[in-house]
């Protein structure tokens, strides 16, 4: 017998040092690709966001449970609605993104309807999410161009009331990479959401009112009008190039004026009215989402200032933004030009249902809104 419990135990001695041998080296791996991921060179991929992109899918519940092992107060507060969650499941998605309680990390890179989810929602509403961020359009470029009847006579942006002169100091730039994008209630016998292009009646229009709101308050902006659409076509180009067509026009406004401190690129989001419009004081709004470039490095101010005035219009006229989002991946430019300036930001305004008045009040809104957050930033910079 003594010989038998001998063997076994040499037998168990054996399991526990293989056991023990495959953590260190699990461990060592772990820790080889975590100190190869922030040893990245500066000007490269920045480290804090290769790290970033691959940890964004562990549960954030594997971290509450590792405070809750250290904090006891914690430990009493959480435990019990805690899953049970390995180290196991940790090494599954560190290495892999998979998160086995979350089915949409399985799917999220191979089926195109589940690429939202690579995208990171900064702050938002009750009723945002995944499945209802911004939609770019992604026609071919021969049906942007097509030619297509105007309805009615649209509302011209108002002239603004109290401007006796143009504001000569323009600190603001406006422009639309997408100059194209329309809206159906405007457009003649179009009932193709992805059919809503026009040379005249289109998001050129939103940025023209945004303008002279602006000039109401003291603040000069300049509006760019170039017709990106066309110059795609003239250069034999692809739709998803317009960023690569309207960057030049971007830096060569920063290069001639040195006053341009802001950058807005105002889009329309391809989702319907129920997602894109909202009812205050009885008037319909067209609501706004703020939208941040994922793929290049320093983005935190252009996140900063989104969600300042996020949250400054939420005061003011609730539910009208629909939050900040933070886009990038496969099928996205995730840039939109914003490594130009730490206050350039993407902002959809509305979408293909939406009326030109209802999307004229939504920029008068935000323009009070950012006038007032404008002057508060002039004044601290000059105390």
């Amino acid at each position: 017998m003594s010989k038998l419990t001998h063997n076994y135990q040499q037998s168990q001695f054996s399991i526990f040092g293989k056991c023990l041998l495959i953590w260190i080296v699990l461990c060592f791996v772990l820790f080889s690709i975590v100190g190869a991921i922030v040893s990245v060179p500066v000007g490269k991929k920045s480290s804090h966001t290769s790290l970033l992109n691959i940890t964004e899918n562990i549960s954030a519940d594997f971290y509450l449970t590792m405070l809750t092992a250290e904090l006891r107060p914690l430990k009493s507060q959480y435990d019990e609605a805690l899953p049970n969650i390995t180290f196991s499941d940790f090494l599954l998605q560190f290495t892999t993104q998979l998160n086995r309680t979350d089915i949409r990390t399985l799917f999220g890179n191979e089926l195109p309807g589940f690429y939202p989810y690579q995208h990171r929602i900064i702050i938002g509403q009750a009723d945002t999410n995944y499945s209802n961020l911004p939609v770019e359009s992604s026609a071919p470029l021969e049906t942007i161009l097509e030619d297509r009847s105007v309805i009615d006579s649209p509302p011209v942006a108002d002239e603004g009331e109290g401007v006796t002169e143009e504001v000569s100091e323009k600190t603001v730039f406006i422009y639309n990479t997408h100059n194209r994008e329309s809206f159906l209630p405007h457009l003649d016998d179009v009932t193709d959401p992805n059919a809503a292009f026009h040379p005249e009646v289109n998001v050129t229009l939103i940025s023209e009112q945004m303008k002279q709101t602006l000039a109401t308050k003291g603040i000069g902006a300049l509006v760019d009008q170039t017709d990106f659409t066309q110059v795609l076509h003239d250069q034999g180009w692809e739709y998803w190039q317009s960023y690569e067509a309207s960057k030049p026009v971007v830096e060569e406004a920063f290069s001639q004026n040195e006053e341009l401190n802001y950058v807005f690129d105002i889009h329309r989001d391809s989702r319907r009215k129920e997602d894109t419009t909202i009812t205050i004081d009885d008037q319909d709004y067209a609501r706004l989402f703020f939208v941040v470039g994922a793929d290049f490095d320093q983005n935190e101010k252009n996140i900063e200032l989104a969600t300042v005035l996020h949250e400054e219009l939420e005061k003011e006229y609730p539910g009208l933004s629909r939050g900040v989002v933070e886009m990038g991946g496969s099928g996205r430019n995730g840039v939109y030009n914003q490594d130009v300036s730490e206050n350039a930001i993407l902002i959809e305004f509305g979408g293909v249902d939406n009326t030109l008045e209802e999307l004229y009040r939504t920029a008068e809104a935000f323009a009070d809104i950012f006038a007032d957050y404008y002057w508060d930033a002039e004044q601290a910079s000059s105390n």
